[in-house]
């Protein structure tokens, strides 16, 4: 049952990843002129609002997924990491907990920010949060894959 619920909690971490990143460059990217219909024209007039609930949920159930899955690495996983002496790998997931907890904080005010219709002052604040809660999904899926592969990487 761990390893199907791992597999789920990957794959939603997948999408997930893909979204907030394709988000994130959307909304930072300025529009351009009519007419133009290269790749990066059409990547830039991609609507960056309408991901944002679809970023919402994926974020609960991988979270969710994720504290059903965490006691067993805190039973089985870590004490192997710590039987090893691997304090980086540790170190790491310890990490990945706490931008997990920060981005759930974060949700809120990223949600608000991206609410339609959407106003013209929250523009940077949308930007930003954005690109932070990216680059803590980008860490936490990073991390994670790693720790996954651990065995067959270092051990």
């Amino acid at each position: 049952m761990i390893t199907a619920l791992l597999l789920v909690h990957g794959i939603l971490a997948v999408v997930l990843l893909g979204a907030i990143t394709h988000q994130a460059f959307a909304a930072s990217a300025t529009r351009p002129g009519a007419g133009r219909s290269s790749f990066i024209a059409k990547f830039r007039n991609t609507d960056a609002a309408s991901y944002s609930k679809v970023v919402v949920a994926l974020f609960v159930a991988i979270i969710f997924l994720g504290s059903v899955l965490y006691p067993s690495y805190r039973l089985v996983v870590r004490p192997l990491l710590q039987a090893q002496d691997l304090r980086a790998a540790n170190g790491s997931f310890e990490i990945k907990e706490h931008f997990s907890a920060l981005a759930l904080l974060l949700l809120p005010a990223y949600w608000a920010t991206w609410r339609q219709p959407l106003t013209p002052e929250y523009a940077s604040a949308r930007v930003g949060l954005t690109w932070i809660l990216a680059s803590m999904v980008w860490w936490n899926f990073i991390i994670g894959q790693l720790l996954v592969s651990i065995k067959g990487l270092f051990l």
